[in-house]
């Protein structure tokens, strides 16, 4: 299917750790009412730590900061699903999916992997199996893997610092434990290579979290896990995710331990064909590195971002990527019924 907008099929980008920031999306909840009701959904469907995480979201002061596992992860999960929902309700359904980390979770949910309840349970399980992680964290690199190789430690042991992920052929996220992450990021920037730290408490895709990864399989055993309907681009294997893939309660949890591979997915994706991709993440960060694709920069596939860089003007850029896609443009006054902040 094609959209009267673009002309192309859509192909959803949904973030992971690293994305979240103050007062994402807030300005939609309240106005869009699909997205609105799918985020009360999911927070009610967590319980405590649910409105917990809703009153952290709407606050001008979070309690928890968002860069814990515990509070980022969850909402970047609602996030996408619930925008992806949304787009879905105004006449712009994708026929691809490509989640980033956690986003990846939020694909197998909009593609009928999982149901919504059975993805709360999973979003409390991964909070608490990583609440035991040990302390670390993500370093993105402006540099090859193999430039990067002398500064790695040694594949599968607990306190190495590893490849994180590839997001694209000069941007490779680190990811390890301290101190030794801290040891690394000294070495790299005594060598004149660029990195910052990437907003996260925990050693997400590393060693350091296999036993996490072990635990949170137990999640999933209890849920029936359905075939996607929707094909999901993975970026734990850079291939579309399989039935028998699918139905693997270890394949979902082991993403958590393993290297997040969104350039190869992508990359995969575009060289089957041309698409519209919709960053459903905030901060539009998956949108910049989208246009790093050759096929982006030959404008065969285009990219077109849902929400801002900040939290300022997300409405605005919701109703503009919106008529973009030729969907109507959402009516503020029609939405009046929904939900509000409060």
């Amino acid at each position: 299917m094609t959209y009267e907008g673009t002309g192309r099929p859509i192909a959803l980008l949904m973030a992971g750790q690293g994305a979240q920031h103050h007062g994402m999306a807030v300005e939609l909840y309240g106005r869009e009412p699909v997205f609105s009701a799918v985020m009360d959904e999911f927070f009610e469907l967590m319980g405590a730590p649910g409105h917990r995480l809703r009153t952290d979201w709407l606050a001008d002061r979070p309690a928890v900061s968002l860069d814990d596992a515990g509070t980022a992860q969850p909402l970047l999960f609602a996030i996408g699903y619930a925008l992806g929902r949304a787009l879905h309700a105004r006449g712009c359904p994708p026929v691809a999916l490509l989640g980033h980390s956690v986003g990846e979770l939020a694909a197998a949910a909009l593609a009928g992997v999982l149901d919504l309840p059975g993805a709360a349970a999973v979003m409390l399980a991964r909070s608490v199996v990583m609440a035991t992680a040990p302390p670390g964290g993500l370093l993105a690199v402006s540099a090859t893997p193999a430039e990067l190789a002398p500064y790695l430690g040694v594949a599968g042991e607990p306190g190495s610092v590893v490849i994180g992920a590839r997001n694209a052929p000069r941007q490779t996220v680190l990811a390890g434990p301290e101190p030794r992450l801290s040891a690394v990021e000294r070495e790299l920037r005594a060598a004149g290579l660029v990195s910052r730290r990437v907003g996260a408490r925990q050693p997400f895709h590393c060693p350091a979290v296999a036993d996490q990864a072990r635990a949170f399989a137990t999640a999933f055993e209890a849920l029936p896990l359905g075939s996607p309907a929707v094909p999901i681009w993975s970026t734990r294997t850079g291939r579309v995710v399989d039935r028998e893939q699918a139905g693997r309660p270890e394949f979902w949890a082991g993403q958590l331990s393993a290297p997040v591979l969104f350039w190869p997915a992508l990359d995969a994706l575009l060289t089957g064909g041309d698409y519209t991709l919709v960053d459903a993440g905030p901060g539009q960060g998956l949108s910049m590195l989208a246009r790093r694709h050759p096929a982006v920069r030959a404008g065969r596939s285009t990219v077109v971002p849902l929400l801002p860089r900040g939290a300022s003007g997300s409405w605005d850029t919701w109703c503009a990527a919106v008529l973009e896609l030729g969907a109507a443009r959402p009516d503020a006054r029609r939405d009046a019924g929904a939900p509000s902040p409060s």
